[in-house]
């Protein structure tokens, strides 16, 4: 799109905004806050957001509870982050399922509450968000409140990575290089590779020189390089608890 009909179609977007089109002020908010035709503009982001959320739109609901959380626009308020993503939730939003369920996971702006978390993170993973998969495997991984169940874990990381979650697709790979299926884990850790934030390829360099095959060592040079240019998106979704760094010892090598 050239620099002109970038322009107009700010111009139209801000008209619509201006109109009371709570779907055109959420769009042209995020269309502030990334900078989009000029500096990022938190604050003006946030604005647009408010206005959206006061009427009811649940997904600008969802951001106001971002910016709070985030520090974005206004100075960092994670209990009233917490009670924007509540009533986004309230409306039946999924990234705000996702990031109130973060938040009680890690006791952040909430009492932690862990049962509390799973059960959001389980009701946006049934509706679809790849984001919660993970998260649903990662309680049933780690046995967090429940029986560890790595079966579980296996089929929610492979439905997570499947609807095209970086974090999904590197955690299946970790498993499936655990139980030496090597060929297939690569293949998943390069459909991570290209969103995967520092974190994440950090954890994929480690288990890549663990394993130390002919497909691994190819993978490292693309990891680095990604490691050398990765910064942590600015989005609507928080980040989940962090990739752990894993041992995979006894991997037989196929």
């Amino acid at each position: 799109m050239s620099t002109g009909e970038e322009a107009q179609r700010l111009r139209r977007l801000r008209r619509d905004a201006e109109s009371g089109h709570v779907a055109a002020q959420t769009v042209f908010a995020q269309a502030l806050m990334n900078g989009t035709g000029g500096s990022p503009d938190p604050a003006g982001a946030l604005s647009w957001w408010r206005i959206a959320a006061e009427a009811g739109f649940a997904p600008a609901c969802n951001m106001v509870g971002r910016c709070l959380e985030k520090g974005w626009g206004a100075p960092a308020d994670p209990a009233g982050a917490a009670l924007w993503y509540e009533r986004a939730v309230s409306l039946g939003d999924d990234w705000a399922r996702y990031n109130l369920a973060n938040m009680k996971l890690r006791g952040r702006g909430v009492p932690q509450d862990r049962p509390g978390a799973w059960v959001l993170f389980r009701e946006a993973a049934g509706n679809g968000h790849a984001k919660s998969m993970n998260l649903v495997a990662r309680f049933l991984e780690e046995g967090w409140d429940r029986p560890c169940d790595r079966i579980a874990a296996a089929r929610w990381y492979r439905r997570s990575a499947e609807a095209g979650d970086y974090r999904g697709c590197h955690n299946l790979a970790t498993l499936l290089a655990e139980m030496g299926r090597i060929d297939d884990a690569v293949a998943w850790w390069h459909r991570a590779l290209p969103d995967a934030t520092p974190d994440i390829l950090s954890a994929m360099e480690a288990a890549l020189l663990q394993i130390d095959t002919e497909p691994s060592r190819a993978l490292l040079d693309p990891v680095r390089r990604r490691m050398a240019e990765a910064s942590p998106p600015v989005g609507v979704g928080n980040a989940p608890t962090p990739a752990r760094p894993r041992r995979l010892a006894g991997i037989a090598a196929r």
